[in-house]
């Protein structure tokens, strides 16, 4: 992937630069504490420690921590409170937001945490007026580096026109934010159908064994739809039998994997004969297919 940075002042044009984003130094962290059970939620990958903070009803921050150098990047801020917690917690020092859209559930903490720690903001430059904060405008083929970790931006417009993904391929993980979920995706509030299809082709061309982290909480919800447009699949029921053991118990049903997703998620599967019969569109192409598998869940 080529590299790209930017420190442009967010009153001059918008300009695509190499981004070079290092740490920064952060002010001192907020003295409050989590419960005992946020150690259950960090996951340990090659590189990276990535902890699951959940948010508001249903969403889920990440906070990306290079244990090499120190820095975190907390990817989405949907309550700055929480995070502020979470770092407290861990020790950790917050140097990067990396955004994936301008909903107010995913950049809502952003200027309280950019005025307690200094951080840098990332963004999608063409959507920067809706970010708030931004110091860094990214697009397809960027690299974002937090520490020695490197992002691949990859442009997923569909739910909204400005949405965004970050892949770390040494450690095969990728924030969806809100373009796919664990057997869903997101509601096409600006973008049309060909355009989340082309999207999510892009997320289902990932290394099979890339782990997933989304930014809601909606398994149970997508796996009971899933089941009414899939329901002779046995990887999918295997997968709603985990969903519910974990809800059963409080935990987080995420991450999941590429390949987990491939069998079970029924956007992904536009070219399965099962899932193309169930919703009448037997030999349909692959947008129409994907389009009436999106209608019928929001009127689900």
């Amino acid at each position: 992937y080529s590299k790209a940075s930017a420190r442009p002042k967010p009153s001059l044009p918008i300009v695509r630069v190499r981004v070079v984003v290092g740490c920064c130094h952060a002010p001192q962290l907020f003295s409050c504490s989590l419960p005992s059970t946020i150690r259950r939620l960090l996951h340990s990958l090659r590189h990276m420690d990535v902890l699951c903070v959940p948010c508001l009803s249903d969403n889920y921050g990440w906070l990306v921590h290079c244990r090499a150098t120190g820095c975190t990047a907390s990817v989405d801020t949907p309550d700055a409170g929480p995070l502020a917690a979470a770092l407290d917690t861990k020790g950790w020092r917050l140097t990067h937001i990396l955004n994936t859209h301008h909903h107010h559930d995913h950049v809502g903490g952003n200027e309280a945490l950019v005025r307690k720690y200094g951080c840098r903001v990332v963004g999608f430059g063409k959507d920067a007026a809706r970010i708030p904060g931004i110091t860094d405008f990214v697009h397809e083929g960027d690299e974002v580096a937090v520490g020695n970790l490197k992002a691949a931006v990859i442009e997923t417009p569909g739910h909204t026109t400005g949405h965004i993904v970050y892949h770390f391929p040494a450690d095969k993980a990728l924030f969806s934010g809100d373009t796919l979920f664990s057997m869903g995706c997101g509601r096409l509030f600006e973008g049309t159908p060909a355009m989340m299809h082309a999207s999510l082709a892009k997320l289902k061309a990932l290394p099979q064994e890339t782990q997933v982290y989304c930014a809601h909480e909606y398994t149970a919800a997508n796996a009971r739809f899933a089941a009414t447009v899939d329901p002779g699949n046995p990887a999918l029921a295997a997968r709603i039998e985990e969903v519910q053991a974990l809800r059963a118990a409080g935990e987080a049903t995420i991450p999941t994997t590429i390949g987990g997703e491939l069998q079970t998620n029924p956007f992904l599967r536009w070219d399965d004969t099962g899932v193309q019969a169930a919703v009448g569109l037997e030999g349909g192409d692959a947008v129409s297919v994907f389009a009436k598998v999106r209608a019928l869940k929001d009127s689900f």
